[in-house]
């Protein structure tokens, strides 16, 4: 069975986090330094054919009054060359309170304020995917 891929994508991170294959559960991948944005690339690429990812959920950063702003516009510019590249089916997630949900878990979990970007990319990653997987039960 084919797996989803989520993504939280911003100017220097890229949270990454997968479905299980029954599409149930999203869990946190990896955060992808975007030193360039082929690199980039290639990574998201080796994660889609090691996991047979077909279908990319990709968090979209609305403004707070549901509109599009110039972070929606570089994430779908990114997301957009993604799916011509890999022939990838791409979905977007409102995210716009995925960073803050990532962040009350860390403090919750006692995590460090100096080690929460270590995690809170993957972590918002695995909050958009596991919203679209949601939805997909209803």
């Amino acid at each position: 069975m084919n797996k989803i891929l989520g993504l939280d994508v911003g100017d220097v991170w890229i949270g990454v986090a997968i479905s299980d294959a029954l599409l149930l559960t999203a869990q946190p991948l990896m955060t992808i330094k975007r030193e360039s944005n082929k690199i980039a690339y290639e990574k998201i690429h080796e994660i889609i054919l090691e996991n047979n990812v077909e279908k990319v959920v990709v968090g979209l950063p609305k403004n707070m009054n549901n509109t599009i702003g110039p972070q929606s516009e570089k994430v779908i510019k990114f997301a957009e060359k993604l799916k011509n590249k890999f022939k990838v089916e791409i979905e977007y997630v409102d995210e716009r309170m995925t960073t803050l949900m990532a962040e009350q878990v860390l403090i919750e979990g006692s995590v460090r304020r100096e080690n929460r970007k270590k995690y809170i990319d993957k972590i918002a990653a695995t909050y958009i995917l596991q919203s679209y997987l949601d939805r997909l039960k209803l």
